[in-house]
């Protein structure tokens, strides 16, 4: 089909237009030698972590390789899985890497055109995250394109072979994307937790202040953590989410005559490139006047996401109508039924952790009284907010199931869900830009503070550090969102393939196996939160330390004398953020792999039903209550209840302790790992059905 080329020309376009986007920030001014110096240490660090992850990844992805090729050679896979496995992996380390190199090239940048006003900082911290956002989906629909063409027109497989193939290299993107948002993720909250509690806490002295041995650590964290890691992540999303909706699409149409196989396929595929176009049409709408307010440069940021959302609604109608027939048009529902609950949990998440609004004010409140009750009530209301988006969701797919046909028939009723999944991030390109900008600003606002710039400087840093946070609910809200509709999809996918290769299924929660593999699967996110969260603290642990000491031992670093050594703290925590990922990352890989080879293919549904279910509110759960600690930090730090400096504010640097691994490291990995456990267990679902001891 003709129309399908729109989706390589839509990768082409979008990588030509991140280009020219990443260009024009270069060509901003740096700023003061000073500031020049600090950036480029951040960069420094920030490479010199990523060299080292990826040269433990690449050790990873050559063993899972030779494995593979073995599983191949024994005919358990198809041929083709080994090298879609690596190439996944590859595109989604590439996508990290980019926005890790532009972050890095933009904060000084953003940092010196706050010295003119706040909507200059505010145009060149966008524009770093728009090449970060259209690099996640400009190379995921390229390397979605080398497959689907390579494999429908080089080796002339079937539209069902086609799929089921491209399926595997959602296994490589889920894994990197978990090394990368677990070990970014221990790196950035480990040096913000030792950086903070030292600091702040027991030394008194301001956030990012220069005679802070962790400060370039952490403004390194959030390089490798909110931008390394959030770009391959979200590049896990985008093709997971695209992928599983070709092959449940080629599985509904199997037995509809004036519907083929390539035509289901091709609806995500054009999607997603229609995507692309909107998001850089909508890019062109975030302008404001100079010298503007926040709630302007808010309504700036989201009149681009909702023009670019307007044209995927109006060009998706007549793409079903056209592709799949009227009959079909219910699958238009299910596009703006993704759409909207994406941006129904971006509210939901805003609402519960901004400080504009009553939850986290009532949060900020509760530090008169210590940090007891400000983690008590940090924890509550992170169990409180898990509702909203369960509803949001549930009714989600409820709507898309029944208006895609599934009352008729079911696999019509799974492609719709998983139609839903794509809608919702099909305007990625300039949803992530949003959210990725606030990582730059916050390193901005680092280096106004240790270059010592002028108070409005970081001021207007902070305002867009802070603006960040607020654009990043809906980020959030997209990708948990998104995270749970598309881990329905393959669960159902793997339905499929079980059933395709002659596995007997017996879903019935009364069946051992069943049962078994549910509670096994529903203790998975537990398990995995803890190991991430011990991680940080592992790591924590050993920057507090070494800040103290720096402090005791060497003249003159508080009184700003002599120069910190801020290179030993960036090793530290690349050390033990390389360390510590290893085996969470080993055990979202193996366990349903040992759980089907002892409970069967029966077993694995349930394993993957019940992670689903526990992974989903988990994520919520620690997502906003990490959140909320934040910002009800940020809420005292703009002069309520005693201000910087007072024991409320010591208490709200507790509390933020405490969410900040919850909310940038374990929440944002269990996304990926209720997707990663599901994609594992179709990779090697012929293994587990010839093997399988029940």
């Amino acid at each position: 089909m003709e129309l399908i080329l729109v989706t390589p020309l839509a990768a082409v376009l979008g990588i030509a237009f991140a280009i020219l986007t990443a260009r024009k920030v270069l060509k901003f001014p740096v700023g003061t030698e000073l500031m020049a110096k600090i950036s480029s240490a951040i960069k420094k660090g920030a490479r010199a972590y990523l060299k080292r992850q990826y040269t433990i990844t690449a050790i990873f992805f050559a063993c899972m390789f030779v494995i593979l090729i073995a599983l191949s050679l024994c005919q358990l896979i198809t041929p083709f899985v080994p090298f879609a496995f690596v190439t996944g992996g590859f595109f989604s380390a590439l996508s990290g890497y980019v926005g890790m190199r532009i972050a890095t090239a933009a904060n000084a940048r953003t940092a010196n055109a706050c010295s003119k006003n706040l909507n200059s900082g505010l145009r060149i911290a966008f524009s770093a995250g728009s090449v970060m956002g259209f690099t996640v989906v400009s190379l995921g629909l390229l390397d979605i394109s080398i497959w689907y063409f390579l494999l429908t027109y080089a080796f002339h497989l079937p539209p069902e072979e086609v799929a089921a193939a491209m399926l595997t290299f959602g296994m490589g993107a889920s894994c990197m994307a978990l090394f990368a948002r677990v070990g970014g993720g221990i790196f950035t909250k480990a040096a913000d937790v030792g950086a903070d509690l030292v600091g702040k806490v027991e030394a008194g002295i301001p956030e990012d202040d220069p005679r802070n041995p962790a400060v370039i650590a952490d403004n390194v964290g959030d390089n490798v953590g909110d931008v390394a890691g959030m770009g391959a992540d979200l590049y896990e999303s985008y093709v997971g989410s695209i992928i599983s909706a070709c092959a449940l699409g080629v599985s509904a149409f199997a037995g509809i005559p004036q519907v083929t196989g390539v035509s289901a396929m091709s609806v995500p595929m054009i999607m997603a490139a229609i995507g692309v176009v909107a998001s850089i049409i909508g890019t062109f709408f975030v302008r404001t006047k100079e010298n503007t307010s926040q709630k302007t440069l808010l309504a700036a940021l989201r009149r681009g996401t909702t023009v670019s959302s307007i044209i995927m609604l109006l060009a998706a109608f007549p793409l079903i109508w056209f592709i799949l027939g009227k009959e079909y048009i219910g699958i238009y529902g299910c596009v703006a039924f993704g759409l909207v609950a994406g941006v129904l949990i971006g509210y939901s998440t805003e609402y519960f952790t901004s400080d504009s609004y009553k939850p986290t004010r009532k949060l900020a409140s509760s530090s008169q009284t210590g940090s007891a009750t400000i983690i008590i009530g940090g924890l509550s209301l992170g169990m409180i907010s898990t509702i909203a988006p369960v509803v949001i969701i549930g009714i989600a797919i409820l709507a898309s199931y029944f208006v895609a046909g599934g009352a008729a028939n079911p696999g019509l009723g799974l492609y719709g869900i998983a139609i839903a999944a794509v809608g919702m991030l099909s305007t990625l390109g300039i949803t992530l830009a949003t959210d990725a900008y606030g990582p730059v600003a916050d390193n901005a606002g680092g280096i106004a503070e240790m270059a010592g710039m002028d108070k409005i400087v970081r001021e207007r840093t902070d305002a867009l550090d802070s603006l960040g946070n607020t654009t990043a609910a809906t980020g959030k809200g997209f990708a948990i969102g998104s995270a749970a509709l598309t881990a329905l999809a393959l669960i159902a996918s793997y339905v499929q393939t079980a059933q395709t290769k002659g596995a007997i299924l017996s879903l019935d929660l009364m069946n051992p196996p069943v049962l078994v593999g549910l509670l096994i699967g529903a203790a998975l996110p537990f398990v995995f939160a803890a190991l991430t969260n011990q991680s940080v603290s592992k790591a924590a642990q050993s920057i507090v330390i070494e800040v103290r000491r720096q402090f005791k031992e060497i003249p003159g670093v508080m009184t700003g004398e002599t120069e910190p050594d801020y290179a030993t703290c960036v090793d530290l925590c690349t050390r033990s953020a390389l360390r510590q990922m290893i085996l969470p990352t080993v055990i979202a890989i193996a366990a349903p792999i040992i759980i089907g080879l002892c409970l069967g293919p029966n077993g694995v549904v349930g394993m993957l039903a019940g992670a689903t279910a526990t992974g989903f509110l988990l994520a919520v759960f620690m997502s906003n209550a990490g959140g909320a600690w934040d910002n009800a930090k940020k809420h005292i730090e703009g002069g309520q209840f005693g201000g910087k400096g007072s024991d409320n504010h010591k208490a709200a640097v507790v509390g933020d302790t405490v969410g900040d691994p919850l909310k940038d490291t374990s929440g944002p990995s269990i996304n990926i790992l209720i997707k990663l456990l599901s994609m594992v267990s179709i990779v090697f679902s012929s293994l587990i059905i010839a093997f399988h001891l029940l």
